[in-house]
């Protein structure tokens, strides 16, 4: 059994207030406890300053609370944004999301730090400058919110694992942690037995090769306060229900359950996109609990 909440990922964009009512009603029938607060939801909230009460009254009614969310991403979202005109926008954009997640009840963020493949004529370093000037005023704000900020690897060049790490390093405080995908890390560790591949694409726009790597978990380990748990085969990023793809689960729960600073556990299976159910993603979640 895990030790922490376990939550549950569903996007909700584009549904109407009964339907989404209705879906976290199933989602609590089939034993759920929390959902995370999506970008989707939180994107609403910014535009709907009613919306908060009534997600808040729809998760009570169902029994569920909200316990982690996402940031939006893309654009003017993402630390690495390099326009010097928009980067204050999208600091404040990162500091109303806290503002958010801490009305809604929420522990945890994960933040993207953003894809350097966008803006291929500047150097990595200078992202990487880019995206530690956008925490610098972040952070504090995580700290007055009380919600812990989470950077998550993805397979890119500015933001697989050593490169978050290297950034943790620069901040000291409990409110900046990891948040480990482990099909992400997945295609890292695996997408170089494929000639198509989700990584390449990505590294070939920056004019380098992808530099594999191995055992992202146990690097991140130390440091990780939440994670994404879905599956794939090594080569796409389907967020395919564990046990589908080709991911050890022993071994990532295991290591899970050893991590110091973790405080949760999440559900980012695509149920949709993959036709699986609300009640076989809750068995799965139960199931992986006990390895």
């Amino acid at each position: 059994m895990f030790q922490v909440p376990v939550t549950f990922a569903y996007g909700f964009a584009g549904c109407s207030e009964a339907v989404r009512a209705s879906i976290m009603q199933e989602f609590a029938a089939n034993g759920a406890k929390h959902l995370v607060l999506s970008n989707p939801l939180i994107s609403q909230i910014m535009a709907d300053a009613n919306l908060p009460k009534k997600l808040q009254k729809e998760m009570s009614d169902a029994g569920l609370t909200f316990v982690d969310a996402h940031s939006p991403f893309q654009g003017v979202y993402d630390p690495i944004y390099p326009d010097p005109a928009y980067r204050p926008q999208m600091i404040r954009r990162q500091q109303l999301c806290l503002q958010i997640c801490q009305e809604m009840g929420v522990d945890t963020y994960t933040i993207h730090v953003g894809n350097d493949f966008h803006y291929p004529d500047i150097p990595l370093s200078k992202h990487i400058d880019n995206i530690a000037a956008a925490l610098d005023e972040i952070l504090p704000v995580a700290e007055e919110t009380g919600v812990t900020v989470g950077i998550e690897n993805i397979w890119i060049r500015s933001n697989v694992s050593p490169v978050l790490i290297e950034l943790k390093k620069r901040f000291p405080t409990p409110y900046l942690g990891l948040c480990f995908d482990a099909g992400h890390a997945h295609l890292m560790e695996e997408g170089y037995k494929f000639e198509e591949n989700a990584v390449a694409p990505g590294w070939r726009m920056v004019g380098c090769e992808p530099v594999w790597q191995q055992n992202i978990l146990e690097e991140m380990l130390p440091d990780v306060i939440n994670c994404h748990l879905h599956d794939n085969n090594g080569q796409w990023d389907d967020h395919l229900l564990p046990g589908q793809g080709t991911i050890d689960w022993k071994r990532i729960v295991t290591l899970l359950k050893k991590a110091p600073r973790l405080k949760n556990i999440q559900s980012e299976v695509a149920l949709g996109k993959n036709n699986i159910s609300i009640r076989s993603l809750v068995e799965k979640f139960n199931e992986l609990g006990e390895l």
